[in-house]
C-alpha cells in the first residue's frame, strides 16, 4: 500500500468538513509550511507538498468522493501503480499490474493474455514553481528546467538500431509472458510469469539504439516558457499539454501538470481576491485627521482618515484587489491603520506633549460593586472650568493642538519680528 497520510488528517479537518472549512484549513497550513518561512527546511517543504495534494482531492467534489469510497490507495490516487508524485511520478498509469494479479492465479480471466504490448501513454510529470507576488496578480512569463524521457530522435521508439528492427519472442510468441501449470491437492492451477527471454515486452531486439540503449525512450534536459494567468494563487495547477514523458511504441506524451508557489510580499497580504495591509500614522495624524498616501497594485492612492481615528480602524478601497482566474470583478483592499507613539523626542516636543497631557483627561479603570470593571474620568485640574470638561477629550486634544501651531506661525510671522 502506498505510504500516504490521510488526507483530512494532514488538513486537521473532519470529515464532514464544509468546503469553506476544508479552504481555510488549507491556508492556515500552506503558511506554516511555505517554504519562503522555512528556507532550506525539508521536512516544511514535505508538509507543504502534502497540504498541497490533500487540498487538490478534498476540494474537489468528485475526487472526494472518490476518496472517501476508496481512501489514499484508491485506483484514482495511485495505488495500484502510477499516482502523482514529484520526480516525475506518473498520475494514470495502467492497471495492467491487477491483470498480472488474476493472471497468476487463473490463468488470465482478468484480461485474457497479459500485458499489452500496444502503444502506450506517457507518464504524467509535476513540477513546482516559485513566482513573485505581481505575477501572480499580473500574469506573465516564467521559465522552467526539467528532465524528462523523451522519444529516441534515433530509432524513433522502436529501440533497435537504425536499419533494423525488433522481431517477437519465440519463447513466449510475442506475449510477454510464460504459462505453466501445476497439479496441486486442491486441483491444477495455472500461473504466468514475466518471460525471461524478452523481459515481458514480447519482442526481441538483435541490435539496440546505441543512443537510447534500445529502451526507445532517452533522458534529456529541457527549458520550457510558462504562460503564468492573471490571478494565480498558492496551489494553482497549471496544464501544459503533451509536455510529459514520451510514449512508448508510438504512444502520445503524458503531460506537464505546475503547481504554483507565490512568494510573500513585503507589505501586501493576501485572502481570497482580498489583499490587506496595515499603514502607519503618527498621533497628530490620528487626533486631527489627515489625506494619506498608501500603495496600491497600480500605484499609490490618497484618501482621507477621519480626525480621532483609532489605531485598529480597517479602511475598505472598493476594487482595488486582485481579479481571480474564474472571477469576473476584482476583490478589495483593506488598510488597516496603526497609531505609533513617537520616540526619541526633542526638547520642545516634549514640552509641547507635557502642555498638552495637562489639559487631557486621564482614564483610570476601577471596579464596582458588582466587580465589574468601569472607566472612570480623572481630571487633570487645568481650571478652564465646566465648559472644557463639556468639550470632552476630542474637543481638548483639537484646541492645544491648533494652539500649538497657531503659537508657531505667529513667531516665525514676518509682521510680529
Amino acid at each position: 500500500m502506498a505510504d500516504k497520510r490521510d488526507y483530512y488528517e494532514v488538513l486537521g479537518v473532519d470529515k464532514d468538513a464544509t468546503d469553506q472549512d476544508i479552504k481555510k484549513a488549507f491556508r492556515k497550513k500552506a503558511r506554516k509550511y511555505h517554504p519562503d518561512v522555512n528556507p532550506d527546511d525539508k521536512e516544511a517543504e514535505k508538509r507543504f507538498k502534502e497540504v498541497n495534494d490533500a487540498y487538490e482531492t478534498l476540494s474537489d467534489p468528485q475526487k472526494r468522493q472518490q476518496y472517501d469510497q476508496f481512501g489514499p490507495d484508491g485506483p484514482q490516487f495511485g495505488g495500484f501503480g502510477g499516482g502523482p508524485g514529484a520526480g516525475g511520478a506518473g498520475f494514470g498509469g495502467d492497471f495492467s499490474d491487477i491483470g498480472d494479479i488474476f493472471n497468476m492465479f487463473f490463468g488470465g480471466a482478468a484480461g485474457g493474455g497479459g500485458r499489452p504490448h500496444g502503444p502506450r501513454r506517457g507518464n504524467d510529470l509535476r513540477a513546482d514553481l516559485l513566482i513573485d507576488f505581481e505575477t501572480a496578480v499580473f500574469g506573465g512569463k516564467e521559465t522552467i528546467t526539467l528532465t524528462r524521457r523523451k522519444v529516441c530522435d534515433t530509432c524513433h521508439g522502436t529501440g533497435a538500431k537504425a536499419g533494423t528492427s525488433p522481431h517477437t519472442c519465440s519463447r513466449c510468441g510475442g506475449t510477454g509472458r510464460i504459462i505453466s501449470a501445476q497439479q496441486t491437492p486442491f486441483g491444477r492451477i495455472q500461473t504466468q510469469s514475466t518471460c525471461p527471454e524478452c523481459g515481458g515486452s514480447g519482442e526481441i531486439i538483435d541490435e539496440p539504439c546505441t543512443a537510447c540503449g534500445g529502451q526507445g525512450l532517452k533522458r534529456e534536459t529541457v527549458s520550457l516558457d510558462v504562460t503564468i494567468p492573471a490571478g494565480v494563487d498558492n496551489g494553482n495547477r497549471l496544464r501544459m499539454q503533451g509536455e510529459g514523458e514520451g510514449g512508448e511504441q508510438g504512444g502520445p506524451s503524458g503531460d506537464l501538470f505546475i503547481y504554483i508557489r507565490v512568494k510573500p510580499h513585503p507589505i501586501f497580504e493576501r485572502v481570497d481576491n482580498d489583499i490587506h495591509m496595515e499603514q502607519p500614522i503618527n498621533v497628530a495624524q490620528a487626533a486631527l485627521g489627515d489625506e494619506i498616501e498608501v500603495p496600491t497594485l497600480e500605484g499609490r492612492l490618497k484618501f482621507k482618515i477621519p480626525a480621532g481615528v483609532q489605531s485598529g480602524t480597517r479602511f475598505r478601497l472598493k476594487g482595488k484587489g486582485i481579479k481571480g482566474m474564474r472571477s469576473f470583478g476584482r476583490g478589495d483592499q483593506y488598510v488597516t491603520v496603526v497609531v505609533e507613539t513617537p520616540k526619541g523626542l526633542s526638547d520642545e516636543q516634549r514640552d509641547l506633549f507635557a502642555n498638552l497631557y495637562e489639559t487631557l483627561d486621564r482614564k483610570e479603570l476601577y471596579t464596582d460593586s458588582k466587580g465589574r470593571a468601569r472607566t472612570a474620568k480623572n481630571s487633570s485640574g487645568s481650571g478652564k472650568g465646566d465648559k472644557d470638561e463639556e468639550k470632552g477629550w476630542f474637543g481638548k486634544i483639537k484646541d492645544t493642538v491648533n494652539d500649538i501651531f497657531q503659537d508657531d506661525e505667529e513667531e516665525e510671522s514676518p509682521d510680529k519680528k
